[in-house]
This record gives structure tokens, sequence and C-alpha cells, in this order.
């Protein structure tokens, strides 16, 4: 379906967002959003998938043929840039809400994270060193020296027979599943029941896992 005017308007009310905060997450100008939703411009087809794709990554429903509501499912799918870093919002609000929370980051090489943020790596990383009383476990790859958040993350080693290319994280009641392919895809299930079950199986592995010497070590700041 194409999504009417009245439904952006509507979906940035039930999210709250102003339409700078909607430019943020499709580069689109908040002139062209505010023209758009005014009805003194017709937008490309490919520019309205955008904005639907923006608020869809943030639990927005559309109905034909005008209607808009918060979906309320325990499965959300964020995909492209815009939704890994709406993932990541995702992240940073669960886990201010729940302090003395764990997350435990599976399979992940850190490189591709810290190149998806862009310029914003350092402001997320910066913020999330910033909560207090939550504990971060990360499972590399064995031999990767490459640990972004050793300020704040306790970092092992998976053997390389056991690494894969698919990370798993988890945090609070969440588990997501990051899949890199033409552009990212993040599967995110809200689920107690899923989160503990994980919680229980990365606690084995990482028991099992190597500890890396502290010359290993080459953070972000390195990295730069």
């Amino acid at each position: 379906m194409t999504i009417t005017t009245a439904q952006i308007r509507g979906a940035r009310g039930i999210l709250n967002w102003s339409q700078q905060d909607l430019s943020d997450r499709t580069d689109i100008s908040t002139t062209s959003i505010g023209s758009i939703e005014k009805g003194t411009t017709k937008p490309r087809a490919s520019t309205l998938a955008v904005i639907q794709a923006a608020f869809e990554n943030n639990s927005i429903e559309f109905i034909e043929p005008d209607g808009v509501k918060r979906r309320t499912d325990e499965v959300r799918v964020f995909t492209g840039r815009s939704g890994y870093l709406d993932f990541f919002e995702d992240v940073y609000e669960t886990l201010e809400r729940n302090p003395e929370s764990e997350v435990f980051v599976n399979n992940v090489d850190e490189r591709r994270f810290v190149k998806l943020h862009g310029k914003q790596a350092e402001y997320h990383l910066n913020r999330m060193s910033k909560l207090k009383n939550i504990k971060y476990k990360v499972l590399l790859r064995e031999g990767d020296t490459f640990f972004a958040v050793n300020e704040y993350a306790e970092y092992r080693w998976l053997p390389k027979t056991h690494f894969s290319s698919v990370p798993f994280y988890s945090y609070g009641t969440k588990l997501a599943i990051i899949l890199f392919d033409t552009e990212p895809k993040i599967i995110v299930i809200n689920h107690v029941a899923v989160s503990e079950a994980y919680k229980i199986q990365f606690s084995g592995i990482w028991n099992n896992a190597i500890v890396p010497n502290s010359q290993d070590i080459k953070t972000l700041a390195d990295k730069a």
C-alpha cells in the first residue's frame, strides 16, 4: 500500500516525532516532509517507501485506507542503515529503563558495527558507557583483537570452529538476530522465555570461551 499524508501525520503523533525526527531517520529534509504533509508536493513512490519503512521500523502499522496504529506484537524487524540505527536506539532505551541488566553479544565482528554507525559510533558508545550497573559480555572470533567497547565490556574468544557470521544480541527481555546481507536486517524477539533460554546457553558458552591476554586488546581509539 501507499501511505497517505494523514497517515504520516498520524504516525508522527503516535511516536511523538517532530518533522526533524522523521528527517533524521530518512535523510529527507524537513522542508520536503512539511510539503508532503501539507499536500503541496507529490512525493515519489520511493520517497514514501522510505518514510513508511522508518515508521514500520518503530512499531507503526498502516491500515488501508487511512488507518495507523502502534504494533503490539513480540517480533520487530529493522532493515537498512536507518533501521540499524533505530535498533540501537531501542537497545539504549531498553537498558535505560532496565538498570542492573546484562547484555550478551555473540558471533560479533565489531568493525561492522562501528562502520554502520559511522559518525554516530562515538556518541552511541559514550552514552552506553554512562549507563550504570549494566554488565556487558561479548564473544568474538578467536584472534580478533578489535575490542570497540573495552572500557565497559568484558571480552572472550570463541574458537574459530564455533564462530558464526550471524551475531546475536541479548538485552533486557529481547533477543536480536543480526543479518548482514546487502543491507542489515535485525529481527528482535521480545519474549521473556526466549530471552532467558538464550542467556542460559550464552553463559555455558562464555564459561568455556578463551580469555584473551590484555596485550591483545585494540580499542576504537587505537583504530582511530
